[in-house]
């Protein structure tokens, strides 16, 4: 007799055999067979599941950004922490390497894995900017920098960083990184209207 699975374990088990097949094979030549076959599922039971192969890769890219969200609202709601501390902090729980491994990360930056690559940096910034709005309305609020724009001024930042120290986009050398970054945190500083190498010291220290 067939045994039935609940819906979140099968889907789960979906999920998992594509991302596994992504980053083996690549999101453009995986096919929805070849889930199939990793699976051991009939086709009419992938599409109780999911409507195309791109609903699998939003699935995925979700667990991704989960993954950032879930971290940096456990850091909101930190109290005995300033909100300078609690900005770098947040952007600290942004860092996958601590969840996710070297070798998924490099697959995902792979030619082939463009559109799931695209998607990730998409949903992360989108989720990402309205909680360190709420950072930046803390120290507005607390008068510890002023701000005209946050989540514009967030989105622009966000992007901008997720795009420029990404090794799938841009091949820079140790030294060009830490002065890339090194511009971004006085962009930063600028946004928020706080003197000149406020954040380094901090971002130092959250690095390690």
């Amino acid at each position: 007799m067939r045994t039935t699975k609940e819906y979140n374990e099968r889907r789960n088990e979906i999920l998992n055999a594509a991302e596994k097949l992504f980053h083996g094979k690549g999101y453009e030549k995986c096919t929805i067979n070849d889930i199939l076959k990793e699976v051991g599922i009939a086709k009419g039971t992938f599409y109780y599941y999911f409507k195309s192969k791109e609903e699998v890769v939003d699935a995925i890219v979700s667990r991704y950004k989960e993954i950032v969200v879930s971290r940096a609202e456990k850091i909101l709601k930190i109290d005995n922490i300033s909100p300078e501390e609690k900005l770098m902090h947040v952007f600290k729980a942004m860092r996958m390497e601590e969840k996710v491994n070297s070798d998924t990360l490099n697959d995902l930056h792979k030619t082939e894995n463009a559109l799931l690559h695209q998607k990730t940096l998409n949903q992360i910034v989108t989720a990402m900017a309205p909680i360190l709005v709420k950072v930046i309305e803390e120290g507005i609020e607390k008068k510890v920098w002023s701000c005209s724009y946050p989540l514009q001024y967030m989105q622009i930042f966000l992007a901008a960083a997720l795009t420029l120290t990404d090794e799938g986009i841009f091949e820079l050398d140790a030294d060009s990184q830490m002065k890339v970054i090194a511009a971004l945190i006085s962009i930063l500083e600028k946004m928020l209207e706080v003197p000149e190498d406020s954040f380094m010291k901090l971002f130092m220290q959250n690095l390690v």
